[in-house]
């Protein structure tokens, strides 16, 4: 039976070698209702929880929408026309509504066919603010919440190229926006001129590090497009639409106001560019300026940054991380690398934290060292504030809580940062007087809002925390049996009211005020479920163990009206998961699986097959682990074969399914993953793999959580490459690739050549190049033709 099944995949698939003239595809009934639904809104509230903003969108981009005009430059990818970026998700309507409220109203008078995005509240939380793309451009608009109406300030003349053009003012009555320059040059056309020399790199010989980035500068017309498209003016515009110019023209990237609101901090690139690295890594200078636009002091001034240190835990040299003290009216706090950015380079300390208060006329002040890797700092009032550092090698993470009257510090936090079992949590943040956010302090505690992880499920919780002792005392633990629930926000600790989003697998996520001290629970938000004809389909968390051990999830479906107990009928299976890298077994084997959150399905996964008769294996984990010295790729092959196999040895055992019908699938690295599976192991009839990369010595300085370079370790590089082993892989295997692919490292070039190698090796295989796509897709004609491709794959694999 086995051969007659592989003979039919043969002859399947023998004419799938030559270019099909196919045009777009819409899946099977059953697979159409559940992709073609409409996306409920997003939810957005303002920091004192009594606003909230419902955002609506299209459920996908259409193929017109990604053919636009774009320019690829910098890393950046920008519509020329509006000066936008070009993969912004916009917004199509808006309903906002007083969180006492029963029902949302709709905003009147929105620009019409709006295509809303960056929305902002602006310091009093009295206005929302949002710009507008139209066919020429880009606009700034205002919403005053109290009447639900909307206004437009500017013209569609401002630069949105580099993100978010705007920014409220203090004192929520004006922006400083980003303008295109009144003497705007006109873009080159670098295939209609004739160049004037070759384009030449060249090295100094200093060894580096760096990423294969996409989209990156190649000539010097590009580096002209990139300027013209980057230069703004600076302008101040109040409410009612009155211009003032703030700066002069430049290549503004970034701006950011001091807490006070009476100092500005710009920062501009400068050349030389690069063509090998994008423009965050350019020379930039950070100036201060006061609120009238005079120059105060040059703050930051980094060089160019083409040279970095092998490893994850290294950084750049100089000042970097620089930002405004929240809990100060006008103090700077950046840090320095103490080795020079190189990890390997021994040293007590690796970062220096400093200080500088304005006007910086006084040197940087020292505030603290880490001897790890710094990773953020919250401040909370003048009393305490909370550093983090991290070292990816160990995987540890470090919290130390710092006493700001004597300098004094406790540790807080010291674990394994993928231990999830283990993680306190975040600390509750509020609005201070200056409008940042703050660790919420309360009579001396401060208050952790933790997602509750445990080896029996998920109970998420609020902790308080006594600052002067560190001790925490429990204060809530969610016990709902079915249904799960997500602490979004404290609301008021001393009555106990909190805001959380519940869910089922039926019920969609819904927000809800709740009480943990009465128990009594509000309704604030009723999202209908878009998915009813998944409701009644069986789900749970299935746990297994591979064979060394290891603990193993995964989240199994099975079709609504299949009888679980006489089990008479035998399934195909249908796997899809990603791998991830792990420091130990302990970690590896722990649970982030609730059988109770929302079953959503999208194209990111096989879910929807349930309702043809298939069982589905969601999420399922496939740990790869090196502990000590020993690093998880040293053995990628064969723990990525015993994860895959014991996967399938569990939902066997469980009598649902024919093993000799499984399929694997997975996006990105887990079309990677993929890819070696059908190579290294005949478990599977078949794969699906989508935007992957599939030759390693294309990306030689590192992939995925692999530091070590090519030249290190060139028989791993070959090994874990299935484009070196393409004449061993015979499963069939269908290749999906966005043809504008714009992820590090997975170049659409990276499935062609695969597709090639296969091909010519007589590997059953078919390549779909999806137009215009990016390494996520969009466009609701592309999402539903790979569907269909999908669907048509595993009906003639695992059901003929």
């Amino acid at each position: 039976m086995k051969l007659i099944f592989t003979f039919f995949v043969f002859l399947l698939f023998n004419f799938s070698y030559a270019q099909e003239n196919l045009t777009y595809q819409k899946p099977s009934a059953e697979i159409l209702q559940l992709a073609d639904y409409e996306r409920p809104p997003s939810i957005m509230t303002n920091s004192k929880k009594d606003w909230l903003v419902m955002t609506f969108r299209p459920t996908y981009a259409t193929l017109q929408d990604l053919s636009q005009k774009e320019m690829k430059l910098g890393g950046l990818r920008i519509n020329p026309v509006t000066n936008i970026g070009s993969s912004v998700t916009y917004s199509d309507n808006l309903k906002i509504r007083k969180m006492a409220d029963k029902k949302e109203q709709q905003v009147k008078s929105l620009p019409q066919n709006p295509q809303m995005a960056y929305f902002s509240f602006s310091p009093d939380e009295k206005k929302l603010a949002f710009t507008n793309t139209t066919g020429k451009g880009v606009e700034l608009w205002v919403v005053d919440l109290e009447n639900y109406t909307a206004k437009k300030i500017t013209n569609d003349n401002l630069n949105a190229n580099v993100g978010n053009p705007y920014s409220w003012n203090k004192d929520s009555q004006s922006f400083l926006i980003k303008v295109l320059p009144t003497n705007r040059e006109n873009l080159l056309n670098s295939e209609d001129d004739l160049p004037t020399g070759p384009t030449v790199s060249t090295a100094d010989g200093k060894v580096s590090q760096n990423r294969t980035y996409q989209d990156l500068l190649k000539n010097p017309q590009d580096e002209q497009n990139f300027k013209t498209l980057v230069a703004s003016e600076l302008y101040t515009v109040n409410l009612d639409g009155n211009l003032k110019k703030f700066k002069e023209q430049n290549l503004y990237i970034s701006n950011s106001y001091s807490p006070d609101g009476n100092l500005l901090m710009l920062t501009y690139l400068k050349e030389p560019f690069s063509y090998i690295v994008p423009l965050s890594r350019f020379p930039m200078t950070s100036d201060i300026y006061d609120i009238s636009g005079n120059f105060v002091k040059t703050v930051s001034d980094i060089p160019l940054n083409e040279i970095m240190p092998k490893g994850f835990s290294s950084t750049r040299a100089g000042k970097r991380a620089m930002s405004w003290r929240d809990d100060e009216a006008a103090t700077l706090v950046f840090v320095e690398a103490l080795d020079g950015g190189d990890q390997s380079k021994a040293t007590e300390f690796r970062d220096e934290i400093f200080t500088w208060k304005a006007p910086f006329s006084s040197a940087p002040v020292s505030f603290f060292k880490t001897k790890q890797r710094f990773a953020g700092i919250d401040w909370a009032n003048s009393n305490y504030a909370v550093v983090s550092e991290s070292w990816y090698d160990t995987r540890n993470s470090k919290s130390f809580l710092i006493n700001l009257k004597d300098g004094s510090f406790k540790t807080i936090e010291d674990r394994n940062s993928q231990d999830i079992y283990k993680d306190p949590g975040y600390f509750n943040q509020t609005k201070n007087q200056f409008g940042r956010n703050v660790i919420d302090v309360q009579n001396g505690n401060a208050y952790l809002i933790g997602e509750g992880f445990t080896k029996d499920g998920q109970f998420p919780f609020i902790d308080e925390m006594n600052l002067t002792s560190t001790t925490k005392k429990r204060l809530y633990t969610s016990q709902l049996k079915n249904s799960s629930e997500k602490i979004i926000d404290i609301l008021d600790i001393k009555k106990g009211d909190i805001l959380v989003v519940e869910q089922s697998p039926t019920q969609y996520p819904n927000y809800f005020k709740r009480n943990f001290k009465t128990k009594k629970t509000v309704a604030v938000t009723d999202l209908k479920n878009p998915f009813e004809s998944i409701k009644n389909v069986y789900k749970e968390v299935i746990s297994y163990k591979r064979n060394d051990g290891v603990e193993l999830t995964g989240t199994l479906y099975l079709p609504a009206n299949y009888d679980r107990k006489a089990k008479n009928v035998k399934l195909p299976l249908l796997i899809w998961a990603y791998p991830r890298e792990y420091k130990d077994k302990s970690t590896a084997g722990q649970n982030s699986q609730n059988p109770n959150d929302f079953t959503f399905p999208s194209y990111g996964s096989f879910i929807y097959w349930v309702t043809k008769g298939y069982a589905v294996l969601d999420d399922a984990s496939f740990p790869i682990i090196g502990e000590g010295k020993t690093e998880p790729n040293d053995t990628f092959i064969t723990q990525l074969v015993a994860d895959g196999r014991a996967a399938i040895d569990a939902v066997d055992a469980l009598g649902y399914i024919d093993r000799t019908k499984v399929a694997v699938g997975g996006h990105s690295y887990g079309a990677f993953m993929t890819a070696n599976l059908l190579t290294h192991s005949k478990d599977y009839a078949c794969g699906i793999a989508r935007s992957g990369a599939y030759n390693r010595t294309l990306t030689p300085f590192g992939f995925q959580s692999e530091q070590r370079n090519y030249w290190d370790v060139p028989e791993l590089y070959n090994t874990m490459s299935p484009f070196m082993n393409a004449d061993k892989m015979k499963t069939p295997l269908l290749l999906i690739h966005g043809a504008a692919d714009n992820n590090p490292g997975t170049f659409t070039l990276q499935t062609e050549r695969y597709f090639q190698a296969l091909k010519n090796l007589g590997a059953p295989v078919r390549m779909v190049l999806l137009p215009r796509e990016a390494h996520g897709y969009r466009a609701k004609e592309n999402i539903l033709h790979t569907l269909w491709e999908q669907d048509q794959f595993l009906e003639k694999c695992l059901k003929k």
